[in-house]
């Protein structure tokens, strides 16, 4: 029905303007009057919404429309329009601003109905009288510049309607971000932020305090509308999830009210953001309390956050704790006088007077006979004695507002009028040229506030933040607990006192509204199937991974070098792995190897000792010194796998045991020969002893060991050994260890070492049975047969063993290897030599002593 009458106004609007009989206009339908006036060279005017409501009317469509009946006297409009009317008589009064030029002013009722700011806007662009005969229809525009108007919706229509005309409307208090758009609304300008900034600091304001899982209740029109969308825009953008977005308009019926408070009762979040007036939340408040909906954190807009008037109504503390933004204190000097002297409103002219002055003191202004027994006005009743919403001036700002309107045409017009110290004409400047130079002042005011309109015709964002608190007696007081300034930079746009706010059911204590707990460090979020981002499942970082902040929507990747410690939130140095002296494991082979060197020195001292006794002089004594000193490099070089490894130790490692070993089992091979050629040599007519006498087996052991030196130089020269940090084997530690380079090399070197052990043991073998009383053959069979077993486990065990094992497997194996050829060749002469020297004698070597 609302659209219906707008688009009937709109019509009646038109034919108003563009109906014309022959050359002559004639004016259709009941003529607008301005509310309060004042004739003046230059005229402003003004639109305020002097009335709340207006009479339902049904319309018919056969006859003309009755003229639109407006209800519920708004008191804070007749502050608004005081302003006006003393920012108007203040410049009258200046000698230095526009001398000589006096402004006049038409203000109009809107009614607070989008239709009426129409029809009323139209008549401050082109007057209400009928035209003379043949003037034309289309005239200078009657105003300079409009103020006004409150709220959006209005703004938007007069705007749409005017805009065509180039004739400014500067509003106070439409805060929607559609009007910023200069294509749709070119006139239109404000001395009142941008919803736009509003939406970003309650957003941010939002996130400030925690809260990612809120709900919100908007006004149904383009006010709640387009704020509710900036700021879910925003709200997006910094991660805070909207539960629900409920429009909410005073005419909604019953049924549909009760369908927003079972949304709220079914949700989760405990903050609601109110882009509301205080009309809507008067009504609200009641339902609230008749469903006991309490304990809401409330977050307020500029529309309702600082009114006494709601402050008041608010008996059930439903709105206790609320914080919002407000616009920031302002001081106009005189201002609250002049408003509250009605004098100046009487003596000019004010069609709305009487209504204006029975409201204000509760008397009959005339008698009529629904006087509902209240007294006559005598017209001397006194402010002073009354207290309602007139008196009050807690929305200082907003008239202030009005106030910097006002003065901005005027520092316009003395622009534009060249006024110095008088100006040389008043002639009403083109309305498109004057919105122009609008766009472009820049004035203080006499407070040393500054003035001025960016290229959207908005001015510079800044807001207090302001708390309700409960006072002793269970008032509601507001604190500002903050501020917001568009003009800093953005890291000190928002900046509030969080020790001096009060919540929602009187607490210290932030209120919390999430939909999933905080993700601590070490955890990531995982976004639950079919829900907002807001609601989370917190997964644990991998291993080698970490999260060191909370909240996080991955894990990061530690660098190589790092692993993530038990908690998943930092990332540490991995613990360096290489076996090393200090350890347990170290020791001890550290200790047999030194043990092993010991009894093979200790050996060698008694062979040398005893070096002229039979045993000793048996199987070529060089050979077993020279093994001897073998079996001693060989206990020794595991010394150089333990430690950390480097270059040298790397290449030192392999090429010394390869070759150690080889020296070793030559001298082994060397006498197993000796041994096989002593027993041919006891044949008659056999003489193989001159092909491999000492010479010759001084020869072979040089020849074979000769061998491994050449493959350990080709295998250093190739691709040698290098220290290796192996991080594939244990993610969480690094191995140190060595690379073998060519692993060619690594099993030429043991082939080659195993192709000798596995001759000599055969070779011992088929000696094993010879005919003498001390068969060294049966030793050697015994040692190899226990050194290719243990150079044969190794191999499976060396490639299975992680990390500083496969080490300790290749020092086993040397060590188990050299004390099996220790003991086996030579503990026995020992235990002879030292313990049964009788059969140390050359008849026993022979086998010629008698066994008993």
């Amino acid at each position: 029905m609302e659209s219906v009458f707008t688009i009937l106004h709109l019509v009646m609007a038109i034919i108003n303007f563009s109906r014309a009989n022959g050359t002559a206009c004639t004016l259709q339908g009941e003529p607008a009057y301005p509310q309060i006036w004042k004739d003046g060279d230059i005229i402003v005017g003004g639109a305020f919404p002097f009335h709340s409501s207006w009479e339902t009317i049904d319309l018919s469509y056969v006859v003309m429309p009755p003229p639109m009946k407006c209800m519920s006297l708004d008191l804070r409009a007749l502050q608004l329009s005081q302003t006006l009317i003393f920012a108007v008589e203040e410049i009258n009064n200046s000698s230095s601003l526009l001398p000589g030029v006096s402004l006049g002013y038409k203000i109009y009722d809107t009614c607070s109905f989008e239709a009426q700011g129409i029809r009323m806007a139209m008549a401050l662009g082109n007057g209400n009288e009928n035209s003379i005969s043949n003037e034309p229809c289309t005239k200078p525009a009657q105003v300079q510049a409009i103020i006004g108007e409150t709220y959006s919706s209005v703004s938007m229509a007069i705007a749409t309607s005017i805009g065509p005309f180039s004739i400014p409307i500067i509003s106070h208090y439409a805060t929607c971000e559609c009007l910023s758009d200069k294509r749709k609304y070119p006139s239109f300008l404000r001395t009142i932020p941008s919803d736009y900034y509003q939406s970003r600091a309650l957003a941010e304001m939002v996130k400030h305090f925690g809260w990612t899982w809120v709900g919100a209740i908007r006004r149904d029109d383009d006010y709640g509308n387009s704020g509710m969308a900036a700021f879910t825009e925003i709200a997006v953008q910094l991660g805070i999830c909207l539960e629900y977005s409920l429009p909410y308009f005073r005419t909604y019926s019953k049924e549909r009210v009760l369908r927003i408070i079972d949304q709220i009762k079914i949700s989760t979040s405990r903050v609601i953001v109110g882009f509301l007036d205080t009309w809507d939340l008067e009504n609200l408040l009641h339902v609230f309390f008749e469903h006991n909906i309490t304990g809401y954190q409330w977050v307020g807009t500029e529309a309702w956050i600082f009114d006494p008037e709601l402050a008041n109504l608010d008996k059930y503390n439903i709105l206790q704790g609320a914080i919002g933004l407000a616009i920031p204190k302002a001081k106009v000097t005189g201002l609250q006088d002049f408003i509250l002297d009605v004098k100046p409103l009487k003596s000019v002219g004010s069609g709305i007077f009487p209504e204006f002055w029975e409201a204000l003191f509760e008397c009959q202004y005339t008698m009529q006979n629904d006087s509902k027994g209240l007294p006559v006005c005598t017209g001397k009743e006194k402010l002073s004695e009354v207290e309602n919403t007139f008196t009050d001036m807690s929305l200082m700002p907003i008239f202030s507002n009005v106030y910097k309107g006002v003065y901005a045409i005027a520092h316009t017009l003395h622009n534009l009028l060249g006024c110095k110290k008088t100006c040389p004409t008043k002639q009403q400047p083109d309305p498109l040229t004057f919105l122009e130079h609008l766009k472009k002042v820049y004035f203080k005011t006499k407070e040393g506030e500054e003035v001025y309109f960016d290229k959207n015709g908005d001015p510079p964002a800044k807001y207090d933040i302001i708390n309700w608190q409960t006072n002793e007696v269970n008032q509601h007081e507001f604190i500002t607990v903050g501020l917001y300034d568009s003009t800093l930079p953005n890291h000190d746009q928002l900046a509030i006192n969080m020790e001096s706010i009060v919540w929602a059911q009187n607490t210290n204590q932030v209120p919390i509204s999430v939909c999933s707990e905080n993700c601590p460090p070490g955890t990531r979020k995982a976004v639950q199937k079919g829900k907002p981002i807001c609601c989370f499942d917190c997964i644990p970082c991998a291993d080698g991974e970490i999260s060191n902040m909370t909240d996080s929507i991955e894990c990061e990747q530690c660098s190589q070098d790092y692993w993530s410690n038990s908690r998943k939130d930092e990332c540490v140095k991995k613990d360096i792995e290489y076996l090393s002296y200090e350890e347990t494991m170290g020791i001890l082979l550290t200790a047999v190897s030194i043990i092993g060197a010991f009894l093979t020195m200790v050996i060698s001292i008694i062979f040398f000792r005893y070096k002229h006794t039979p045993i000793v002089k048996a199987n070529n004594s060089e050979l077993s010194f020279l093994l001897l000193l073998s079996l001693t490099l060989c206990f020794l070089c595991s010394l150089t796998f333990i430690g950390q490894p480097s270059d040298w130790s790397c290449m030192l490692r392999h090429t010394a045991f390869g070759i150690t070993f080889v020296l070793c089992i030559s001298c082994v091979l060397g006498k197993t020969i000796v041994v096989l050629m002593a027993f041919r040599a006891t044949l008659p007519g056999s003489n193989v002893m001159k092909w491999f006498g000492p010479l010759q087996q001084r020869l072979s052991v040089l020849v074979f060991t000769l061998i491994q030196v050449l493959i350990c130089v080709l295998w250093l020269t190739i691709s040698p050994p290098f220290p290796f940090k192996n991080l594939k084997t244990y993610k969480e530690k690094i191995i140190l260890e060595c690379n073998l380079g060519s692993t060619i090399g690594f099993w030429a070197v043991l082939g080659y070492i195993g192709f000798l052990a596995f001759l000599c043991f055969v070779l011992a073998f088929l000696a094993r049975k010879l005919p003498d009383n001390f068969n060294e053959a049966k030793l050697i069979t015994f040692s190899m047969l226990i050194f290719c077993a243990v150079w044969i486990t190794f191999i499976p065990a060396y490639v299975s063993s992680p990390g500083k094992f496969t080490v300790a497997v290749e020092i086993f194996a040397i060590l188990a290897s050299s004390f099996g050829l220790l003991f086996c060749i030579f503990l026995p002469k020992c235990y002879i030599i030292i313990l049964k020297p009788e059969k140390n004698t050359k008849k026993q070597m022979m086998g010629k002593t008698p066994v008993k």
